[in-house]
């Protein structure tokens, strides 16, 4: 049953090894931070540098996996109708809408979305590390390596899917950054199967 995550909010679910999640943008333009942990020892958790390292290149994409900071395999992308999608940017913040957008009372972003719906699962904020932006377009300058965070690819009704390599908790949330999101905030749908 494919279920909605509000805009500017955050889920966390049980998904079993063997399982399927879809994540899609309904609307276009709107990127979802996913966070994965191993359900059996939350100590293991998605790491941005091993999946990089391993496979050699920053956009990942259908055939790639995500690797735990153990080095197993925790998630594999399956098929995905956008392939731009950013794993360097850590999910945005009351500091980042403070430190980058000059916010003088920011409200929460991701983190904080991510905090709440990952308490339940004895997760504390500190805990949660660089996220896989789904649809985020983070382009590299060659030269300087300066980081541009454009529009999104992604249209309504683009998705990515993932194979769940271990049984996993898995936080996703409809991201609160207007530079991410081209300025506006929408929802984003997810499925498991």
């Amino acid at each position: 049953m494919r279920s909605r995550i509000a805009p500017r909010s955050g889920v966390a679910f049980e998904l079993r090894g063997g399982q399927t999640l879809k994540v899609y943008d309904p609307m276009g333009e709107q990127v979802s931070d996913m966070l994965a942990f191993s359900l059996g020892d939350t100590r293991e958790v998605i790491s941005s540098g091993r999946s990089l390292d391993y496979a050699g290149r920053l956009y990942l994409t259908k055939g790639d996996v995500l690797y735990s900071n153990h080095s197993r395999p925790m998630l594999q992308i399956v098929e995905d109708t956008v392939a731009r999608h950013d794993f360097l940017l850590t999910p945005c913040s009351a500091d980042t809408f403070k430190i980058i957008y000059g916010d003088p009372e920011p409200r929460g972003g991701c983190q904080e979305n991510f905090e709440q719906a990952l308490a339940p699962y004895g997760i504390p904020g500190d805990r949660i590390p660089v996220a896989f932006n789904i649809f985020m377009n983070v382009a590299i300058d060659g030269e300087s390596g300066k980081l541009t965070v454009l529009p999104p690819r992604s249209r309504a009704g683009d998705f990515i899917v993932f194979h769940a390599k271990m049984d996993l908790i898995v936080a996703l949330t409809a991201c609160s950054a207007p530079q991410s999101n081209n300025g506006s905030f929408k929802p984003i749908d997810y499925e498991v199967t």
